[in-house]
């Protein structure tokens, strides 16, 4: 049986992507519903620890935001940050029925 990590690697390829792009997108797709990560822990998981604006730049690329969870980025201050899919209202959405909740000031962060 092929991983789902595998199949979305695959699925990837079909695109003009960096290797770079693949990485983050890969890694985003392990966030679990109801969770959240920052630009820069991804950066840090991949390895780039220092590549997180770079990691927001490989988000607006997703060719497959249902499968891959971007809208589960947030920036480190808790804020949510941009949306290639629907701008912020439709982020705030998503992260609301996954209910991830705001703190208010439209601060975001794990339960």
């Amino acid at each position: 049986m092929v991983s789902k990590t595998r199949r979305i690697e695959k699925e990837l390829k079909r695109y003009k992507l960096t290797d770079f792009e693949v990485k983050v997108l890969l890694e985003v797709s392990k966030i679990p519903r109801g969770k959240v990560l920052t630009y820069k822990q991804i950066a840090e998981r991949i390895g780039k620890p220092n590549a997180y604006r770079a990691v927001g730049n490989a988000l607006a690329k997703n060719p497959m935001p249902i499968i891959i969870p971007c809208h589960r980025v947030i920036k480190s201050n808790g804020e949510i940050g941009n949306y290639s899919f629907g701008g912020k209202k439709n982020k705030i959405s998503l992260l609301k029925r996954e209910g991830i909740s705001n703190e208010g000031k439209n601060k975001y962060r794990n339960k």
